[in-house]
């Protein structure tokens, strides 16, 4: 009888290890597939940021700037004469202001919605509530309502310039003061009733309450503020009133001068303006008290050249335009009431200078070389009917204002 013996067949058993380990390269390959394909969709991009308010201001004042030099210059393609000049000088006007709100590493914004403030919900770090959001500017169909767009427009660069940031607080305030003028002289130029200027601001609420007495600020102001003022030398607020201060000293003493050297209505528009700046003056003061900063002394004369002697109206003229570079430096480096004290005190200023034949340039307020600043480009030209006047990008204003001979 033939032995057998039952085999135990453990080939299944031994298949099931190299099975296992089939399943676990395939799942290996099918994880590394599934994150090479997630990392290969493009995720959902961050959001930009939202820009700064004094950003937003800028690019509405840029686009609200090359559309009214748009306006201007097919105006002036349509008229003639006085007018046409007007308008031409509009138009080389807004040029160096849109030149200078470009930046040095900017371009011109053409999807600019150009609202005023950009709709600024978001308010800079310890100022006021920004303006409100504006709609499209007004189509300038003719040159008494360009003059209105130029009067709104300024009216929307001086609220923003409240809010923004100093040196672009300086520069929205220098366009709206120049937009203004402006408006006034084309009106003017075209027989229009001209806008109305905004009244002077006062150094916060009330006279009384901005101007304490000498004594009760020295009781209320650190005694280190009120002996050296700022300790670090650097440009501030403080340093900028007390310039202020200096300034409108040596102007009412000009005034004084040139007040006997005139005569007819020249002496008495110099007898007004003597009181206002003796005005003037006083809020100048008031606010470094309140501010805790040191008040220049009064000297009992300035040095005037020999020419404010013998042209004296011209001289006031000088002496006016000299003294908004002194209100553009106030503006950048305070805020709240005093900042809107100093664009008062700018605009004023520079009708003032213009009141005696001086020119405050595109930029009042700012002491600038326009050859430097960036040229526009050519989506706008210039008007090119014939006779035009020279290409507005060849701008000569330095924005300083000097008077002309008489």
């Amino acid at each position: 009888m033939t032995k057998w013996s039952v085999v135990k067949d453990d080939t299944k058993e031994r298949r099931r290890p190299a099975r296992y380990f089939r399943y676990g390269i395939l799942a290996s390959l099918a994880v590394l597939v599934l994150s090479l394909g997630l990392a290969l969709i493009p995720g959902t991009p961050p959001e930009a940021p939202e820009p700064a308010f004094s950003e937003k201001a800028r690019t509405a004042a840029l686009a609200e700037t090359m559309r009214l030099r748009q306006a201007s210059s097919t105006l002036a393609d349509a008229v003639s004469g006085a007018e046409r000049q007007a308008l031409l000088h509009t138009v080389t006007l807004l040029t160096t202001q849109a030149r200078a709100l470009i930046g040095p590493d900017q371009g011109p914004t053409p999807t600019a919605t150009g609202t005023a403030s950009g709709n600024p919900s978001a308010t800079a770090p310890g100022t006021g509530a920004p303006s409100p959001a504006g709609g499209e500017a007004p189509t300038a169909g003719s040159a008494p309502e360009l003059a209105a767009a130029l009067s709104a427009s300024s009216s929307r660069r001086f609220k923003d310039a409240e809010a923004a940031d100093g040196g672009m607080a300086r520069l929205l305030a220098a366009v709206g003061t120049a937009q203004l003028l402006q408006a006034s002289s084309l009106a003017t130029a075209v027989g229009a009733p001209g806008p109305e200027l905004p009244a002077p601001a006062e150094p916060g609420s009330t006279p009384a309450a901005a101007s304490p007495s000498p004594s009760e600020s020295a009781r209320s102001c650190p005694a280190a503020a009120t002996s050296s003022g700022a300790a670090g030398g650097g440009a501030t607020s403080e340093s900028a009133l007390a310039m202020t201060v200096k300034t409108e000293a040596e102007t009412v003493y000009g005034y004084q001068v040139a007040l006997a050297r005139l005569d007819g209505s020249a002496a008495g528009s110099a007898s007004q303006l003597l009181a206002r700046h003796e005005a003037v003056l006083a809020e100048a003061e008031a606010l470094s008290r309140a501010d805790c900063a040191s008040i220049p002394p009064r000297e009992a004369g300035y040095t005037l050249g020999p020419l404010f002697l013998e042209k004296p109206a011209a001289g006031l003229g000088s002496l006016e335009a000299g003294t908004l570079p002194v209100y553009g430096d106030l503006v950048a480096l305070s805020d709240g009431s005093t900042r809107q004290w100093a664009i008062s005190g700018l605009l004023a200023a520079a009708n003032r200078a213009a009141l005696w034949g001086a020119d405050s340039g595109p930029l009042p307020g700012i002491v600038v070389d326009t050859a430097q600043l960036p040229q526009l480009p050519e989506a706008n030209p210039a008007p090119t009917s014939p006779n035009s006047a020279p290409s507005p990008n060849s701008a000569q204003s330095t924005g300083t204002g000097t008077a002309p001979a008489p």
